[in-house]
């Protein structure tokens, strides 16, 4: 006490301003030691390797396919971007992202998924054929494989988009996520099984080295020929043949420059028996996530009530507005998307799909929740303090 009183006593005699410029100076001093904190552990992507801006395929008649090099919208977005500021136009809003070639591209993130990849290309091959595709498959590729009874059901009751006339066609560019299993020989060996014009529409990504789903997909973002661009998980756990609902639902939301995003949710399924079912820990720690996520978000993003399906659809002009400035890798890149499409404007809208538990996952619940918490707090404060910007 005698000690307090000595420190008070003293600090009577100190000038006012004297002690405001203190005070500032720690609070400064605090704040810049922070933000080089958050300077060294807020994640920067590598550059992509030369041989990963490649891909491989199978034309008719062809057994090998040999790596290709592939088209990049975001290459040629960039260097319009680097000509306008070189003569003083900085407005985004002048760019424009090269026009599409097929009308779907779907992103399938890969990382040893060689037992559960054919089960997912079976029955995207088979929604995508009938809806956008403009030539019949010869063959069911991997036809002794298991697939979901209600897909050609769907589909033949015209559940299924169509793209109403304009611009046919598909791809699936199947991300090998640096895999150390036969995932690659598996994606290669599935469109050989198409046949056709059909085994041309597969093309495989390799990654040198394991980057996370949210690298993965992000690199194949940046290479999408289509319209629209979708990215769904290898495991087939969310019903492939709402892409139709998610197109339509972007469809109605989309602004004049045809911007707009259409996210798959879980959300109804909650109280639903595949939810019930999961241990304790896994349903405490997906609500604790949830209630982060509000506090940390901005509201839209905030709003959205499952963030993390792995079923989301951009449409082509929203891409610019959020690929290129992508930093996440890992679990939690989806929320870097919608916060990205939240700061552009970008129309979001929430669509109920169907899902199922699949076994495999390679998630650790406790592990991978408390790193996508912290994932999140380093992406928040990185935008918020302006570590990750647009310019």
């Amino acid at each position: 006490m005698d000690y307090l009183r000595d420190v008070l006593r003293t600090s009577q005699g100190v000038p006012l301003p004297l002690i405001l410029v203190l005070v500032l100076s720690t609070v400064v001093g605090i704040y810049l030691l922070f933000y080089l904190a958050l300077f060294i552990v807020a994640p920067i992507p590598r550059p992509p390797l030369r041989s990963e801006k490649t891909y491989r395929t199978v034309e008719p008649g062809e057994y090998s396919g040999d790596a290709r090099p592939l088209p990049c919208w975001q290459d040629k977005y960039n260097a319009q971007k680097d000509a306008a500021r070189r003569i003083g136009d900085s407005k985004e809003t002048n760019l424009q992202v090269e026009e599409p070639e097929i009308f779907m591209s779907l992103v399938v993130p890969a990382f040893n998924e060689e037992e559960r990849l054919g089960i997912m290309l079976t029955e995207a091959v088979e929604y995508l054929q009938h809806a956008y595709g403009n030539e019949a498959p010869k063959t069911q590729a991997n036809g002794n494989r298991a697939k979901r009874k209600d897909a050609t059901q769907a589909i033949s009751n015209g559940d299924a988009a169509s793209n109403n006339g304009h611009l046919p066609g598909w791809e699936i560019l199947v991300v090998s996520d640096g895999s150390t299993d036969k995932t690659i020989d598996t994606a290669l060996q599935f469109a050989r099984d198409l046949r056709g014009k059909s085994a041309s529409c597969i093309r495989v990504i390799s990654l040198k080295e394991n980057r996370g789903k949210g690298g993965a997909v992000t690199h194949g973002m940046r290479h999408v020929r289509g319209q629209y661009a979708i990215f769904a998980d290898a495991d087939g756990a969310s019903k492939f043949e709402d892409l139709g609902k998610l197109v339509r639902a972007s469809k109605k939301i989309e602004d004049a420059e045809g911007r707009g995003v259409a996210v798959g949710s879980r959300a109804h399924l909650v109280g639903s028996e595949a939810v019930v079912k999961r241990s304790f820990l896994r349903n405490l720690l997906m609500h604790s996530f949830h209630l982060l996520l509000r506090l940390l978000t901005p509201p839209a993003t905030a709003a959205i009530r499952d963030t993390q399906c792995g079923f989301k659809l951009f449409s082509r002009p929203s891409l610019p507005y959020i690929i290129p400035y992508m930093h996440s890798e890992g679990w939690i890149f989806d929320v870097e998307m919608l916060m990205l499409a939240e700061s552009a404007g970008i129309p979001v809208a929430e669509v109920p799909i169907g899902w199922q538990e699949v076994n495999g996952s390679k998630l650790n619940v406790f592990w991978d929740s408390l790193g996508m918490a912290w994932g999140l707090a380093v992406l928040r404060a990185a935008w918020g303090l302006g570590v990750y910007r647009r310019s």
